[in-house]
């Protein structure tokens, strides 16, 4: 188990900090869909990047947290995210003796987005019972958290729940005079106020077949506009 320090200094920790003024990689240097053509403006993370740091959070949480565990994956953009990580996390149980924990997996469905913008409003719109959060410790796997609303939302539903305890982990935290201030206690990246796309991550249902995060093009806001 890690220390209380180690853990309190990984939960207090950014990320990897991608700074304001990162331009990104060209998209001609990477495998990109034909149909995106002209809708992206460069590759902010490659796939290989975000694998890699999401196999360092899944060992931070394998390290930290303990059994009965409950997964819970914020959809639809946090399936990516939730796959890899549940199976670094599963990974780093297999290759050791020294400790392993029982995992169950549940999904919730929220929406706080119209296009590019934020509502302030959250909307759940799927999920089961979440009954079975009763006294278990609780991994919330998000894909970005933007100004903190929705997740601050979500967290209140599941302290109703009673769980033992309560954990996020955020592949993708905004930084945004937008913010409320709320920070997950795992991060993997802190990026600019950009919207960006791939790696699940959607702009009107479209882009989630991209490897990687991407930044989007006004011309691709345009054209998947609702």
């Amino acid at each position: 188990m890690a220390s209380d320090d180690g853990q309190k200094e990984r939960q207090e920790g950014k990320g990897i900090v991608i700074p304001d003024n990162y331009v990104g990689y060209d998209l001609r240097q990477f495998c990109v869909p034909k149909h995106y053509d002209g809708d992206l403006n460069s590759v902010l993370l490659p796939r290989g990047l975000i694998l890699d740091r999401v196999e360092k959070m899944a060992q931070e949480v394998w390290q930290d947290l303990t059994a009965p565990l409950v997964a819970l994956c914020v959809l639809k953009g946090g399936y990516q995210f939730f796959t890899d990580l549940l199976n670094y996390i599963k990974t780093h149980m297999h290759s050791t003796v020294a400790q392993s924990f029982q995992m169950q997996v549940d999904f919730i469905r929220l929406k706080s987005y119209h296009g590019t913008d934020s509502t302030g409003e959250v909307q759940v719109i799927g999920g089961d019972s979440l009954e079975k959060l009763r006294g278990k410790c609780v991994l919330v796997v998000e894909d970005i958290v933007d100004t903190g609303a929705t997740m601050v939302k979500l967290l209140k539903v599941l302290k109703q729940y009673e769980p033992k305890s309560v954990h996020v982990a955020s592949l993708l935290v905004k930084r945004t005079s937008r913010s409320c201030g709320y920070r997950p206690d795992y991060v993997g990246f802190e990026i600019p106020d950009e919207f960006v796309v791939g790696y699940a991550l959607d702009y009107n249902e479209y882009f989630r077949d991209l490897n990687h995060i991407c930044c989007i093009s006004e011309e691709g806001k345009k054209k998947y506009a609702q």
